[in-house]
């Protein structure tokens, strides 16, 4: 009896182990899940996503061309120094046909020609009070070079005699090329070029061509047109 006894705690026992085993092999087949903890905040927002954008100079660098690499100096072209205002504007006027001027020139075609050429020749030569040229002119010296060289020959004047020697002008006369115009109480003339401006032998510039806008518009004594048979035969100046 003693035996049967011990003989069934044996087989329970061995149940008991048995099992053990069995349970045991199917926890190690299971899957085993291990849950992530994130450490960002449960009250922030989620965290952006990944981006798989090369950088610029990568996607620059990976695109093919099939363009030739560059062989030449880039050079870069400077602009042109413009021309003094003044200076652009006595070129256009000095150098202008003859045959539009002789329109609004109280000489005619052929004078009016000569005329041109004397001042543009003359452009920029600095002044010098009481010279007549040819290094050097007054405004007075000045007129009386330029009506010699186109054929109109009179006696070394000054400005006030030059007045009195000369007939008024008025209306769109005043502004036909080769009318005198004259300045500063008579202490200044020069020749008309056109209804905007007049050439002359300026204390700062030397011979050149000024607008009558501006400086000049409130210092206008009148306009003349010269008559060469009443010339004085004074030298002052």
């Amino acid at each position: 009896m003693k035996d049967l006894k011990k003989i069934w705690y044996l087989c329970v026992a061995i149940v008991f182990v048995a099992a053990g085993f069995i349970i045991n092999a199917s926890a190690q087949d299971r899957d085993r899940v291990v849950r992530t903890i994130s450490s960002r905040p449960v009250n922030q927002p989620p965290a952006p996503a990944a981006t798989t954008d090369k950088p610029v100079s990568t996607l620059v660098q990976s695109r093919p061309t099939n363009r030739p690499p560059l062989v030449q100096d880039i050079q870069i072209a400077r602009p042109a120094v413009e021309e003094s205002k003044v200076k652009k504007t006595v070129s256009s006027n000095a150098r202008g046909a003859s045959s539009i001027l002789a329109s609004r020139s109280i000489f005619s075609s052929n004078v009016t020609g000569m005329m041109q050429q004397s001042i543009y020749e003359k452009l920029g030569i600095p002044y010098l009070y009481g010279s007549s040229g040819p290094n050097r002119y007054d405004c007075s010296g000045f007129v009386w070079s330029v009506f010699g060289d186109a054929g109109m020959p009179f006696t070394r004047v000054s400005a006030r005699s030059l007045w009195s020697m000369s007939e008024p002008v008025s209306g769109d006369d005043r502004f036909r090329f080769g009318t005198l115009v004259f300045m500063n109480g008579l202490g200044h003339m020069g020749i008309v070029a056109d209804e905007y401006g007049f050439y002359h032998a300026s204390s700062s510039k030397g011979i050149t061509y000024s607008k009558f806008a501006g400086y000049w518009e409130n210092r206008i004594v009148g306009f003349r047109k010269l008559n060469l048979t009443s010339a004085p035969a004074d030298t002052e100046r």
